[in-house]
């Protein structure tokens, strides 16, 4: 009787330790999932917060790099202004007039001078009119000329296209003697070794200004 009751005693306690240490184990095992959840939602705000902070730094370089749509329209305006400006400067005179002083403003640069002359030569005409073996153009040309020889000079043919090409034609021709070659050989080179320029716009009142002193011979 005593061994089946002491038995019995020890069944019981044996059944309550169990429950316990199933109880501890199904605590650990709620600790462990709700730090796991725990941690997805940390992990979770954080990609949201970072999302939301990349979102707004795109937003401050949208509005940093991109002008508004009133300061696009001034920007606009402006230009608009300034072509017109400039467009009713040079409007009353032809391309001509504005070739030769843009040219002349470029190459030369001399503004003070009393007269710009402009004198057309045709092609088939010599370089060196003063020379017989001197060789010929072999396209139109123009020459742009001050009132006196230390003014300088500039021939040239225009392509049309906003460039030129400049003959290095001398403002005062050399005799044979004062030159290691022949006349013929000399206005040959000048033919060959034309240079191509590109012709900036300038300034228009320093345009106007130089147009207002052309001399255009026939």
């Amino acid at each position: 009787m005593k061994r089946t009751l002491a038995s019995m005693i020890m069944l019981i306690t044996i059944a309550f330790l169990f429950a316990a240490c199933n109880d501890d184990a199904k605590q650990s095992r709620n600790s462990e999932d709700r730090a796991g959840e725990q941690k997805e939602k940390t992990e979770e705000n954080k990609s949201a917060n970072k999302t939301d902070d990349d979102l707004e730094e795109v937003k401050k370089n949208d509005s940093t790099e991109k002008p508004s749509k009133e300061e696009e329209d001034e920007s606009s305006n402006n230009q608009s202004n300034d072509s017109k400006v400039n467009s009713d400067t040079l409007s009353e005179y032809s391309a001509d007039e504005i070739e030769f002083a843009r040219v002349w403003l470029q190459i030369i640069g001399n503004q003070d001078i009393e007269e710009l002359n402009v004198y057309h030569t045709s092609a088939g005409e010599q370089v060196n009119p003063y020379e017989e073996t001197s060789v010929d153009y072999p396209e139109d040309v123009i020459t742009l000329g001050g009132g006196i020889m230390a003014d300088g000079i500039v021939t040239y043919s225009g392509n049309g296209d906003g460039t030129i090409n400049l003959y290095d034609v001398p403002s005062h021709w050399p005799s044979e003697e004062q030159i290691d070659t022949s006349m013929e050989e000399y206005t040959e080179n000048i033919v060959k070794n034309t240079e191509k320029i590109y012709i900036e716009t300038g300034n228009d009142e320093e345009v106007t200004a130089l147009i207002k002193k052309l001399n255009i011979e026939s």
